[in-house]
């Protein structure tokens, strides 16, 4: 079945939109809509599956905590991605609330789990 990733978005949302593409062997890739959602102040994502996320449309910012806790900011635009491996700590800092923000974000396993 063909759809497009782009199409039939809602222009405002109480809480962001997940909605899962393919589950199969191992793999999840998901889209998420924002409309400004972001991350509570302490609410960091610590997740046991590794995760590529690219954004398709719209602007954002992650807070990563990289090692030995460093903190730092990535704004993201349309068509940057990027990789954080299980465990890698994160959350949404910010999405842009006056356009609609597009994730696309993959998820698998590390090796030998």
């Amino acid at each position: 079945m063909l759809k497009n990733l782009l199409a039939d978005l809602p222009t405002s949302l109480s809480e962001e939109l997940m909605e899962d593409l393919v589950c199969a062997d191992g793999v999840r890739i998901e889209r998420i809509v924002s409309t400004g959602q972001c991350s509570a102040p302490d609410d960091w994502y610590d997740q046991d599956e590794n995760e590529w996320v690219l954004l398709l449309a719209g602007a954002a910012r992650l807070e990563i905590e990289w090692e030995g806790g460093q903190r730092r900011m990535v704004d993201l635009q349309s068509g940057d991605h990027c990789y954080l491996p299980a465990h890698r700590r994160h959350r949404v800092e910010w999405t842009n609330s006056e356009e609609v923000t597009v994730w696309l974000a993959v998820w698998w396993m590390p090796a030998g789990r």
